[in-house]
């Protein structure tokens, strides 16, 4: 019998990982995969699940180490490959797709040329065909990255990852941010891909029911324990409704918006004749498939998006379009958390200096105030105080997304424009984070917008769900007239 037959692909042996500071990234964990089958990577966000996908193609975070044991990928010790063989294996044998696939798609190149630059087989059909599998529509082929949701980016970036014909595909939350149907799909995909191309599947992932619908064998991490922390001394957060809201009530509102992406003589309409209502101090939920624009949406309201036609307007006065045309009390007020924490978070600068930024240029505390300020944003988020001397490659994706939701908190925002903010967290994680959102709407009179494919999630968490569909509001739902509580 031949020896491929029966030596798995991947196999880890009492591997430990850990910071130079000695803080612990992975607790050690042994575990063997067959070739042809899917495994499932399980646990609370920092236990430890991408830091595992990435050393099996033996690339670790700056400043980790591995302090016991080894990985073997394909029969090679991938800690002791020389560069150019470590290239080989990650070129054209393993196949990586990240929590954050945006970051890792040129914003430059279109749909199709991103699959054709690294493809095996590039012809034009043998791409379409790969845009198929993937659930990419045809249309997309021709529009850059910053066109397309962040499903279809997350799709695309698995399509250009199956270009190369790899034996082993790592995936981290590939189904993050995606609907239900969407999410079915991707199941089925990676059956298979497993069943019939042979290939291994490894994903880290929270949720359950992918895990149970796909997963062969299923490992789950545990986070490492943290020292004890005292908690925060913090002032009395003081009720902060906008003196215009309160007068007039009448929050953000955006009228027959309208926002198309062209390239090439290709017209991608993101938005079209949307219509959107956030009250002062209303919880405010959107939620639509993936595609139909409720990230567009949330980047017209935050002034990042310029539409192309339609008004904004805040507590009943016109609005600018553009953010940088916004006076600072209007920037100070409304804040974005993308569902691409890396959007937020500056890849060279400490989660501290991150931090620290907005309280500066909006001069939320003074110098010598800012060191407690940055702990206690770190504190409501649930991130320990050490945190700040961290960068975000450092973190879990979970932990990037609170830094990032405490990012955004920072400016002591009236409105909080929240995308996906949950969908790379595990489910205990997750209602702490809206948890807190609830709570800060609560004790300051916030205003949220939640966007989620998550229509259980919405209808806990808000007042009103609004369905956004091919770029239009297509109905809406006021929850508590339903009968349906709020917390």
């Amino acid at each position: 019998m031949d020896s491929s037959d029966t030596t798995p692909p991947v196999a880890v042996t009492d591997l430990e990982i850990r910071l130079t500071n000695g803080a612990t990234l992975l607790d050690t964990i042994s575990l063997s995969l067959q070739a042809g089958k899917i495994a499932a990577l399980t646990g609370p966000s920092g236990s430890g699940k991408t830091t595992l996908l990435r050393a099996l193609i033996g690339d670790l975070p700056q400043g980790a180490d591995v302090t016991s044991g080894a990985v073997r990928t394909l029969e090679q010790d991938v800690f002791t490959l020389t560069p150019d063989a470590l290239r080989t294996l990650r070129r054209h044998h393993v196949a990586y797709v990240g929590q954050d696939p945006a970051s890792a798609l040129n914003p430059r190149m279109t749909a199709a040329q991103l699959i054709t630059e690294v493809a095996s087989d590039p012809a034009p059909d043998a791409v379409a065909a790969l845009m198929s599998e993937c659930r990419l529509p045809d249309a997309l082929a021709h529009h850059r990255p910053g066109a397309l949701s962040g499903g279809q980016q997350r799709r695309l970036a698995l399509a250009r990852a199956l270009s190369r014909e790899p034996r082993i595909l790592l995936l981290d939350e590939p189904t993050a941010g995606l609907d239900t149907a969407l999410r079915d799909e991707i199941v089925d995909l990676l059956h298979h891909l497993a069943a019939d191309r042979g290939i291994t599947v490894i994903l880290a992932c929270h949720d359950l029911q992918v895990v149970d619908a796909c997963a062969d064998t299923v490992t789950t991490l545990t986070a490492p324990t943290a020292a004890h922390r005292p908690a925060a001394v913090r002032k009395p957060i003081a009720s902060r409704v906008h003196a215009a809201g309160a007068a007039v009530g009448d929050g953000l509102r955006a009228t027959d918006l309208h926002v198309a992406f062209t390239h090439r003589g290709h017209t991608h309409q993101a938005l079209n004749s949307a219509h959107f209502h956030a009250p002062v101090g209303s919880a405010t939920g959107i939620t639509g498939p993936s595609g139909s624009g409720k990230t567009t949406l949330l980047r017209a309201l935050a002034g990042l998006q310029k539409p192309d036609a339609g008004t904004l307007s805040w507590h009943g006065r016109p609005l600018p379009s553009h953010v940088r045309k916004r006076h600072r009390a209007q920037q100070k007020s409304i804040q974005l958390v993308p569902q691409n924490p890396l959007g937020a978070l500056n890849p060279t600068r400490t989660i501290g200096a991150s931090l620290t930024r907005p309280l500066q240029l909006h001069r939320i505390a003074g110098k010598p105030q800012m060191p407690t300020r940055v702990r206690e944003l770190l504190y409501d988020v649930g991130l320990p105080a050490d945190f700040a001397d961290r960068y975000p490659h450092e973190l879990s994706g979970g932990q990037r997304q609170r830094a990032s939701i405490a990012r955004a908190l920072a400016t002591e925002p009236d409105l909080l424009l929240c995308d996906e903010v949950t969908s790379a967290l595990d489910p205990s994680t997750a209602g702490a984070i809206l948890d807190l959102l609830t709570r800060l709407r609560t004790e300051r009179g916030l205003t949220l917008v939640l966007v989620s494919h998550e229509l259980d999630l919405i209808t806990t968490y808000t007042d009103s769900v609004h369905i956004l569909d091919q770029g239009r509001i297509s109905g809406s739902r006021d929850l508590e007239q339903a009968g349906v509580p709020s917390i």
